[in-house]
């Protein structure tokens, strides 16, 4: 076991990084290509951040564990609203003035719906994964619109304050964006294979090992930016990097993996218990944040509630695969 865990400890470590380099490229190339500081914020920064749970849920779709990328998206979003907004509340009280932000909270409830709605029958076709990437060039299409006519919105500050220096020229840029995500697919599959050997070994399915350690691991861009937006009191970056990355893993994850190869014989449980807990936390945070035309604050005692809401889904989870 000591191999697996070895290549899970490094696939994380090697994931982070490259997917740090790999924003640090794409951002660079995006601001000499001259796109506005909102909208390379919204969509390059945003699909960086998501990069780890895209590539990771690709590659263990292609090596035949669609079930490990479902679980992968679903727990990312559980650990994206619990865990990391949590911590972030509880470091600092989030206060959410961004309309952008406000409206794209409905469409993730209703993106959370769908994938519902998908999984009522305990499978995601090819066919329906293919309806999730419609949507996400959608939403993405919305989100482009947004940011081309979202000046003097609260997120377009805290977005220019927190892009990453350009690069020196645009060539850097370039290598550094290809390496990046050269490195990011090594990682993944590096990941992967470790999460499917532990699993294996330990006897528990690819999917609560999705739900659980890879889901948590390809959070940490997250986490690690929210909490240096809050720290800087670019609270809208914060919330707005949960309910990007969120609407990108429902939609472009679950679809890309679903499109590479159908998630067929899910469990109930699926269901029943992630999706269930995963539309749950998306009311609770849709509740906590938005305030018809009034600026609303996730304080710490939210932020507590929402860390006890991680602590005892995963203690279900582990009480449960023993």
């Amino acid at each position: 076991m000591i191999l697996p865990i070895i290549a899970i400890i490094v696939g994380f470590f090697l994931l982070i990084k490259s997917a740090d380099k790999f924003v640090e490229g794409a951002s660079s190339v995006a601001q000499y290509s001259g796109m506005p500081p909102l909208l390379i914020g919204m969509l390059v920064v945003g699909f960086g951040t998501s990069a780890p749970e895209m590539v990771v849920s690709a590659m263990a779709a292609i090596d035949g564990n669609p079930a490990l990328a479902l679980g992968n998206a679903i727990g990312s979003n559980i650990v994206n609203i619990s865990l990391i907004l949590g911590v972030t509340a509880v470091i600092a009280p989030i206060a959410v003035h961004s309309t952008i932000v406000r409206k794209e909270l409905p469409i993730l409830l209703l993106i959370s719906f769908i994938l519902g709605a998908m999984l009522w029958d305990f499978e995601v076709s090819t066919l329906e994964a293919v309806g999730l990437l419609v949507v996400f060039f959608l939403v993405f299409g919305w989100q482009i619109y947004a940011a081309l006519n979202g000046k003097g919105d609260a997120l377009e500050a805290d977005m220019e304050a927190d892009l990453p220096e350009k690069e020196s020229s645009l060539t850097k840029s370039i290598i550094t964006l290809v390496l990046g995500l050269v490195v990011l697919v090594i990682s993944s599959r590096m990941l992967v294979w470790g999460s499917v050997e532990i699993a294996s070994l330990l006897g528990v399915s690819d999917l609560i090992i999705g739900l659980t350690i890879v889901a948590l691991g390809t959070s940490l861009p997250e986490l690690a930016a929210s909490i240096a937006a809050v720290r800087k009191g670019e609270h809208d970056l914060a919330i707005g990097n949960v309910v990007g990355s969120n609407m990108f893993n429902t939609l472009a994850v679950v679809g890309i993996a679903g499109a590479i190869e159908p998630i067929a014989n899910i469990g109930s449980e699926v269901f029943w218990r992630d999706w269930m807990a995963m539309i749950g936390l998306t009311v609770l945070l849709l509740l906590v944040s938005v305030r018809l035309r009034q600026t609303r604050v996730i304080n710490r005692y939210e932020g507590g509630l929402l860390l006890l809401c991680y602590v005892g889904y995963n203690a279900y989870l582990v009480s449960g695969s023993l």
